[in-house]
């Protein structure tokens, strides 16, 4: 890496920092991204997950953004399918928040404001009735029905980078830009990564995706002054035991005028979020407060008839959102819609920094930064990325006659592992078994179908290092592994050579 001279550095390996990293370097532009903890280490590993036009953002007038959300649902359904699905929701009416003609009035724009192919319309809802309605109180005899997506944000953070990867970008995890200058109208920045080793790389642009760190890249790193500002929001999120039976989520309207999802989460639980916090701080060091527990427990409990408690509660994860600073004095009703500050002037080189945006919209975002970057690299190619798949879309048109398809063929996997393996890697799922025919060809089981030889295939394939890496980002079966098995894995990591201790 001594010397290596690049079209683009980017700093920041989110979701927004992978996407342009692809994009940039499928248009013949050579890229290096860098990244000082893991990929979707922060707030692309920490969200709702979902791929959403966001139906309350109509309530802010955010129609532009909204609608460039609902295209983009569709393309990203169509590229990674094995990552993304589509997922009801149910919203029970409550007359005394919002009347019914005027969420029918949003429901109808939602609908409208962009093609669906292959998600259905919105429907009435018989909560008294219908099954819909079963977990519910008596009291909420009517609803609506609208769907959208879901998808594993983490897991698409990682394919995106692969994929650039792939086409030949630089992808350095666990390496900070410390310093950056502009000499001779390009930037020399400085990448130590975690061991402490130094290297120094050129660029003639950079990209700061840093996400909550973006301001902080902008004035320390780089030394640039700039008007526009960064606020951070902090969302957090409960798991909570399986509330209710069906593949359905709700969408629930609080008293504030914000809403809750509740959402069916790895086959045993219920995901329940999220808030929206002001925060100031370290974001590496971000965690739920009490006052948001009982925000979100007293949500489920206005709406489910079994009550909950906070002691309940199986796990919780929090992210900052990296929102651009509009001055609006409501944390909810601060712009997600995201901000693109080009730094240039005539023989200097140009920074571009990234200010809010949502995990929808990345790819979208990443076409309109390329645009921004095109006077300053001349030659690079056109827009590439709508019609193409993910690493592990490639070859899947109907997921569940893959999934069909794929337990025939390798028949020694238990249904839930296999499932699990087709859902993370799609087509790419025989790569990483290979010529196995049994389980004890592919080494140790940490748990839950977890191999040696899937612990290898992320560590080579995928940028893991550590057990949080494979238990937290490239999968969730941290919710699903024994303390025992946890420790067993974090050990391999740390030798390979260590003996695993037997099964009693």
């Amino acid at each position: 890496m001594a010397g290596r001279q690049a079209d683009i550095l980017v700093i920041g390996g989110g979701i927004n920092g992978a996407g342009i990293a692809r994009d940039a370097v499928g248009r013949g532009a050579s890229v290096i991204l860098c990244e000082q903890g893991d990929l979707a280490g922060a707030t692309s590993s920490a969200s709702t997950k979902l791929i959403h036009g966001g139906l309350r953002y109509l309530e802010y007038y955010e129609f532009r953004l909204v609608r460039e959300a609902l295209f983009e649902r569709e393309l990203l359904l169509n590229a990674a399918p094995h990552i993304i699905w589509p997922l009801s929701f149910i919203l029970p009416h409550d007359r005394s928040l919002r009347p019914a003609w005027l969420v029918r009035l949003g429901l109808f724009l939602y609908d409208h404001l962009a093609p669906r192919g292959r998600l259905p319309a919105t429907r009435d809802v018989r909560l008294d009735r219908d099954p819909e309605g079963r977990a519910l109180k008596p009291g909420f005899t009517k609803g609506f029905a609208y769907s959208d997506c879901w998808v594993e944000d983490s897991r698409l953070v990682v394919l995106n980078a692969m994929d650039a990867a792939e086409r030949g970008a630089i992808v350095l995890t666990r390496t900070k830009c410390t310093s950056a200058r502009r000499e001779g109208g390009v930037w020399r920045a400085d990448l130590v990564d975690d061991t402490g080793a130094k290297t120094e790389v050129t660029a003639k642009v950079l990209v700061n995706s840093a996400g909550p760190w973006v301001s902080k890249v902008l004035t320390g790193t780089l030394g640039i002054n700039s008007a526009k500002n960064v606020r951070m929001i902090k969302g957090s999120h409960i798991i909570l035991p399986r509330l209710y039976d069906g593949e359905f989520a709700f969408i629930l309207q609080n008293t504030d005028r914000r809403i809750v999802f509740a959402i069916p989460y790895e086959g045993k639980f219920t995901l329940v979020g999220t808030t929206d916090v002001p925060f100031e701080g370290d974001p590496a060091q971000v965690s739920i407060d009490g006052d948001e527990i009982d925000y979100l427990v007293g949500a489920v409990n206005r709406y489910f008839a079994k009550s909950v408690t906070r002691q309940e509660i199986v796990w919780t994860y929090s992210g900052v959102r990296p929102l651009y600073d509009d001055a609006a004095e409501n944390a909810a009703a601060v712009t997600r819609d995201y901000v693109l500050d080009l730094d240039a002037a005539p023989g200097m080189a140009p920074v571009l920094s990234i200010f809010g945006g949502k995990i929808t919209t990345f790819r979208k975002l990443a076409e309109h930064a390329l645009e921004k970057m095109e006077p300053h690299l001349p030659g690079l190619g056109k827009a590439w990325t709508g019609k193409t798949t993910l690493p592990g879309g490639e070859t899947i048109i109907d997921f569940a006659a893959f999934l069909a398809d794929f337990r025939h063929r390798r028949g020694f996997l238990a249904p839930e592992v296999a499932l699990r393996l087709a859902r993370a890697y799609g087509a790419r799922a025989d790569k990483m078994l290979g010529t196995a025919a049994s389980m004890g060809e592919l080494g140790h089981d940490f748990g839950y179908g977890l191999t040696e030889r899937e612990v290898e295939y992320l560590k080579a394939s995928e940028w893991a290092v550590t057990a949080d890496d494979i238990l937290w980002r490239r999968s969730k079966l941290g919710l699903h592994l024994s303390a025992q098995s946890k420790a067993d894995l974090a050990n391999y990591l740390a030798n390979p050579n260590h003996q695993i201790r037997a099964a009693p």
